[in-house]
């Protein structure tokens, strides 16, 4: 007779067997040494597209075996989880250094070679579980059924992107350091535009013309339109001083950016999912439309570079919007009944999730960037009242050594930085490093991209963790 606390006790040892075994193959996969973590000298990195930093460290403690909550999905294990989820998806694509040379040449043998590839191939269902389950549970419902609903549906949402720019946008326009706001917005699209056209790329490879007519013209013209304006895009970046190379500022690009595209990426690499996938190209569709004047007032504001990538973009009227959900969803309509519908509207509405995230994500990220002072203030506040108050945290302590570089990440809580003894520079953007010396505390609120490097002989710093109550206090 076997005893219901030794049944418990084996579903467990399952549970934890299981989980080992994913996120030993995450591991594994990361170990490749192209996602080696950064030096003070990669902060970006222009000329080796393989080189891309996953601070493979701190997988020891993070789970990617069960699905990410909402909630959580701008926390460490998204941000990772989604670089690494990228590098699976771009080993599949060629890249080519402007320049050839030995470390371009070593790391781009790891980032294709064979073991890593087939170590991928394991981690990838793990991540995109982890990373894309939650989506479900966020879709708004379809009122009615058929594809006028589903044409009322998009037809409403587009109108939504129309009159309501994106917040980040918005944010970006009222800092104070405009070309700071600028500079990050385009490294965003830098992390989205490229990846999501070169999915679509994928997608258009398929065998359907006959059972499907007209939709894979459609995708196509879609990737041929990316292809004749690369070299506007390509502008976007000289003419602010930047680099277009792929992947050139891989430290800076937000989980939220990462996440726009792989999930991209993950509906061209399911055959299953095609109903999804046009969907998902729908809802890019109408938000390269209606983002694009503002993408233009923004970038040209703040950076003065040139914006006619952008032209090509005009808002969706009604009667567009109802052309294209027919081009798209009729044809699928015929051979998969009702499911076509469904199907698309969920990848439609998990695009649009994504699509909101990365707006929150964004603008909250070029607020905190704009206004560190305001942020060295509280910290200073903060740690006033802990010490006076005698208020009882949890506390990271840390002694670093010159150059002891860390790889841009995010934390799942509230952290003071105070610097105990030595000095370091501190960084949230490409061209922008701020000083703590001795005595020096900054705030960085939950899930904020930053990174740093220790510029004295020896740096000793403190990371007391914050609570929500407390930090509402400031």
């Amino acid at each position: 007779m076997v005893s219901l606390s030794s049944t418990v006790d084996a579903q467990s040892a399952d549970l934890t067997s299981t989980r080992d075994s994913a996120n030993n193959t995450v591991r594994a996969f990361a170990a490749n040494p192209a996602f080696r973590a950064a030096t003070a000298e990669e902060l970006t990195n222009e000329h080796n597209p393989f080189r891309r930093p996953v601070r493979p460290d701190d997988l020891a403690w993070l789970d990617f075996s069960a699905p990410l909550a909402p909630e959580k999905a701008l926390m460490l294990s998204g941000l990772l989880g989604h670089r690494m989820l990228r590098n699976v998806y771009d080993a599949d694509t060629i890249y080519i250094p402007e320049q050839p040379a030995p470390a371009a040449r070593s790391d781009g043998d790891h980032f294709y070679s064979a073991e890593s590839r087939a170590r991928g191939t394991l981690a990838a269902p793990i991540l995109e579980q982890h990373l894309f389950t939650m989506l479900a549970d966020q879709r708004q419902p379809l009122t009615g059924s058929g594809i006028h609903s589903l044409g009322k549906h998009v037809r409403a949402r587009n109108e939504e992107l129309v009159d309501t720019p994106r917040r980040a946008f918005k944010v970006a326009q009222a800092t104070v350091d405009r070309r700071n706001a600028a500079i990050f917005l385009l490294l965003q699209l830098a992390a989205i535009v490229p990846a999501m056209n070169a999915a679509i790329g994928r997608h258009a490879l398929g065998e359907y013309d006959m059972t499907l007519p007209g939709v894979r013209a459609q995708v196509l013209d879609e990737h041929r339109d990316w292809v004749d304006r690369t070299s506007q895009y390509g502008r976007l970046f000289t003419e602010a001083g930047l680099s277009p190379a792929p992947v050139a500022y891989w430290q800076f690009f937000l989980g939220s950016s990462l996440g726009r595209a792989n999930h991209m990426h993950f509906l061209t690499r399911r055959p299953e999912k095609l109903g999804e996938l046009l969907g998902s190209l729908a809802y890019k569709r109408i938000d390269d439309a209606a983002n694009a004047r503002m993408l233009m007032m923004v970038l040209d504001e703040g950076l003065e570079t040139s914006t006619e990538f952008f032209e090509h973009f005009s808002p969706f009227a009604s009667a567009a919007v109802d052309e294209m959900v027919t081009s798209l969803v009729g044809p699928l309509l015929e051979v998969a009944g009702e499911r076509a519908v469904e199907s698309f509207h969920a990848g439609f509405e998990d695009a649009h999730w994504l699509a909101s995230l990365w707006d929150a994500d964004l603008a909250s990220q070029l607020e905190w960037a704009d206004q560190i002072e305001l942020y060295q203030e509280k910290a200073e506040k903060i740690d006033h009242k802990i010490k006076a108050e005698d208020v009882e945290i949890d506390l990271d302590t840390f002694v670093e050594t010159e150059e002891e570089t860390s790889t841009t990440h995010v934390h799942d809580e509230h952290r003071l930085v105070i610097i105990e003894v030595g000095q370091m520079h501190f960084w949230n953007n490409v061209g922008k490093r701020i000083s703590l010396n001795r005595g020096d505390k900054l705030l960085i609120p939950t899930s904020r991209l930053h990174g740093s490097v220790v510029l004295s002989g020896s740096c000793t710093y403190h990371q007391p963790i914050i609570s929500d109550e407390l930090l509402q206090e400031f």
